[in-house]
């Protein structure tokens, strides 16, 4: 709420906020760094949930299908137990286009080394893939307990019956997932907004702004250039 209300603000944490009206959202909408961020954002969230959610309901059938190991779902898990900070800082150096190993390899195979945390058509990309690694396999395991609610009668009557694996998938196991899967994207399509760490410890925002995500270019708005006022009306932007 407080926040709202700096958003009608010139605010800089050394004054009192003075009351400005609709001003900061007229520049916001006259901004163009501001739309950019926003396209940069809904860039990554679209690349981010699109891979991490079909990556993870495969991970999850498989799971269900052809193990349910406690130890298979604990290596899964894995990535997640890492800070976003340090999975960030790890693929950086793995990704480094000179030193780092990914590229290492690459360069061994023949190809051509790729700066994929220092290219504008890279970056964004490279990104999301490194939060797909990170947080699928805590994804998949939300799905795979929605798996395992559903009956297996089902399944054995569907086997009577000559449904192949396939069949089964999108004629059983996707009807009955859909609740689950919907409240699974529902917590990724927030988390995936929410990127900032990732960012700052990679990129920070660039090369050319090609990172700068709507996250980044509201602290830097706020902490960077004390604007507390224009960086809440953006807040609130995203917050819409």
């Amino acid at each position: 709420l407080r926040g709202i209300y700096l958003s009608f603000t010139r605010y800089n944490l050394l004054t009192p906020a003075e009351w400005v009206g609709l001003d900061n959202y007229v520049r916001m909408v006259h901004d163009p760094i501001f739309w950019d961020s926003l396209k940069v954002t809904v860039e990554y969230v679209v690349i981010n949930i699109g891979v991490q959610t079909v990556a993870a309901l495969a991970i999850a059938v498989l799971l269900q299908r052809l193990t349910q190991s406690a130890v298979l779902r604990g290596i899964v898990l894995t990535p997640y137990l890492m800070s976003n900070v340090v999975a960030g800082l790890v693929w950086l150096w793995i990704l480094d286009n000179q030193l780092g190993i990914g590229n290492q390899i690459i360069s061994g195979l023949g190809f051509d080394r790729i700066p994929f945390l220092a290219d504008e058509n890279w970056a964004i990309p490279t990104i999301a893939l490194i939060n797909v690694w990170r947080h699928v396999g805590y994804t998949a395991l939300l799905l795979f307990a929605g798996l395992m609610a559903i009956p297996n009668d089902v399944y054995e009557a569907a086997k009577v019956d000559g449904a192949s694996e396939w069949r089964m998938f999108w004629r059983i196991t996707m009807p009955l997932l859909r609740p689950v899967l919907a409240v699974v994207l529902i917590m990724t399509v927030i988390g995936s907004f929410q990127v900032f760490d990732t960012v700052a410890v990679t990129t920070m925002g660039g090369p050319a702004n090609a990172t700068n995500v709507l996250q980044y270019y509201i602290y830097g708005a706020a902490f960077g250039r004390f604007q507390f006022g224009y960086a809440s009306a953006m807040s609130v932007a995203l917050l819409v």
